[in-house]
């Protein structure tokens, strides 16, 4: 009796814990797993020679990757990025083109087959509440992926600065997100339930830490990728892009509402012959709307009208000596440099 009690008991035999076995299926289309599996291969880290490092993703069978501007600038950035895949393989790339104002980047490897694009989305549809993923190399830790949701869509924000002359400003009228993003997130995807690019994560905002690196607190903000894919599109055909313009000067010391009209300098602020110098507005006028959307600064009025393309017609909301008029203009297209 003392043996068979003792054999039940576990001591002349090991322990050996039970565990539900995970089978073999593999992860539904919809499904986070699902959707970090199809993005995965074809998402990129870039090392850029001026020292920043960032996210990145292919555009095409024919080595097109696009990131963040800021990811890949800086000096000798155009001369040497390296480009390491989710395989661990690393090649030279090439900068094709970028644009500061709109904080996007081409990069170019060649004789690199098997390449995983991913497939685009429209980022016109999205919707506040729809579940979103992001793909990235926060803090250098390639391929991690976060979820969330979007938080709000068509959110102004501007980003850079660091440069005196303010070229490298960047100005983006937003899709804002919860999903963790971080340092080193930037230029990588943001995909929708469907695993299809709706953003490209650029900007975060998070608290004053003294000086030490931010982190997220969940307020991160990507470039719609409709306005990610004409620019994209126009880099890789001419090496260069374009955005549209009024043609005017801003008042950027006016504390008021909206965005008044007028030069510091001794050049006009309304440019002659330009889209608002045809449609009326005068040095002066304060523009309070763009499209029936509230301007609140300059900053604002300029990502207002960088959300659309060059030959747009929008009608400018104008206040002008206790006036409220409203003038269609057809927006002017200017080059990046």
């Amino acid at each position: 009796m003392v043996g068979v009690w003792l054999e039940r008991e576990g001591a002349f035999s090991d322990v050996r814990l039970p565990q539900t076995s995970a089978g073999s299926s593999a992860a539904s289309r919809g499904s986070i797993a699902g959707i970090a599996s199809a993005l995965l291969p074809g998402v990129v880290t870039l090392h850029a020679a001026g020292g920043q490092s960032g996210t990145g993703f292919v555009l095409d069978e024919r080595g097109h990757i696009l990131t963040n501007a800021h990811v890949v600038s800086g000096p000798g950035a155009a001369a040497a990025v390296e480009v390491t895949f989710s395989t661990g393989d690393t090649v030279r790339g090439e900068v094709v083109g970028q644009h500061a104002g709109y904080d996007l980047a081409v990069v170019r490897v060649s004789g690199v087959s098997g390449l995983t694009p991913l497939e685009l989305g429209d980022s016109d549809a999205v919707r506040v509440g729809d579940p979103v993923v992001a793909i990235g190399s926060p803090f250098g830790l390639a391929g991690t992926v976060t979820s969330g949701i979007i938080s709000a869509t068509e959110r102004p924000i501007t980003a850079g600065g660091e440069q005196a002359d303010g070229s490298d400003i960047s100005y983006v009228n937003a899709l804002q997100t919860d999903a963790p993003i971080n340092p080193g997130n930037s230029g990588g995807p943001l995909a929708d339930a469907q695993g299809r690019v709706i953003g490209v994560n650029s900007v975060i905002r998070s608290v004053d830490n003294g000086g030490a690196e931010a982190g997220s607190v969940g307020l991160g903000f990507a470039i719609p990728i409709n306005q990610a894919k004409d620019v994209a599109e126009q880099l890789i055909n001419t090496g260069r892009a374009t955005h549209p313009v009024i043609g005017v000067s801003l008042d950027t010391r006016f504390t008021g509402d909206g965005a008044r009209v007028g030069s510091s300098t001794d050049e006009a602020a309304v440019v002659p012959g330009g889209p608002a110098d045809e449609a009326g507005v005068r040095d002066g006028d304060v523009i309070t709307e763009v499209d029936g959307e509230r301007v609140a600064d300059s900053d604002e009025l300029i990502i207002r009208i960088r959300s659309h393309r060059p030959g747009d017609e929008l009608t400018l909301t104008i206040e002008r000596e206790g006036r409220e008029l409203f003038l269609d203009v057809v927006l002017g297209e200017a080059s990046a440099e």
